[in-house]
């Protein structure tokens, strides 16, 4: 069951004559439970294909359908909606609020929803992340890698359609690396969770089910 695609993607920054085409008609599907690794060069493109995908940016021509909704024909006040209800963002830096707790930080999307996580589901999710010992911990008390495995909690606390993980571990040592990558395909696996991830290592590609390829805003190969 196809959950994402995109028709003819295009981005362009600039005018004229300092115009750059950063994503050139992009066509990509990809299926509900999927873990799809794309990979490219720094200034390939990717990040700006991810940054679409989530809505974070808009494109100068073309769609990204998620659930067969349009994304850029919603009010801005009902795509930010949408966004935060169906797509999960984890970044390279972790961007976690330092004033709070691990398990207020992966509950602040809730929150900023208008909604409240149960306790049941807190647990679920501390559990799952690792992190049930650390649940009172502030941002500047934890590892690097625990740092990020709250970033993903906070990403997957409200059950998104798709998570999106921009260079996920570019920020990690090699163990930490291991760890967040393991929790990412366990996510998929035993959550069923479907996965976009952006890298430049196609050694971390190759725990995902399906890789592509992206050069100079091109989507090469699957």
């Amino acid at each position: 069951m196809e959950i994402l695609r995109t028709e003819h993607l295009t981005k362009v920054y600039g005018k004229d004559d300092s115009a750059v085409l950063a994503l050139d008609d992009v066509n990509l599907s990809v299926e509900k439970g999927e873990f799809v690794a794309i990979v490219g060069a720094s200034g390939s493109g990717k990040s700006t294909l991810l940054h679409l995908l989530g809505g974070v940016d808009k494109p100068t021509s073309g769609n990204v359908f998620i659930n067969d909704t349009s994304i850029f024909e919603l009010p801005d006040d009902k795509l930010a909606i949408f966004r935060r209800r169906q797509v999960g963002i984890i970044y390279q830096f972790y961007n976690l609020i330092p004033i709070l707790s691990v398990e207020e930080n992966i509950a602040l999307p809730m929150e900023l929803d208008g909604r409240k996580v149960s306790s049941l589901d807190m647990e679920q999710m501390l559990l799952h992340l690792g992190l049930e010992e650390r649940r009172k911990h502030l941002p500047n008390e934890l590892s690097g890698g625990q740092q990020q495995r709250t970033s993903i909690g906070r990403a997957m606390i409200a059950r998104p359609s798709i998570l999106l993980a921009d260079e996920p571990t570019g920020n990690l040592d090699t163990k930490s690396t291991s760890e967040i990558m393991e929790l990412l395909v366990r996510s998929n696996k035993e959550l069923k969770q479907t996965i976009i991830m952006i890298t430049h290592n196609m050694e971390l590609a190759r725990q995902a089910d399906r890789i592509l390829k992206i050069e100079d805003g091109k989507l090469l190969c699957d």
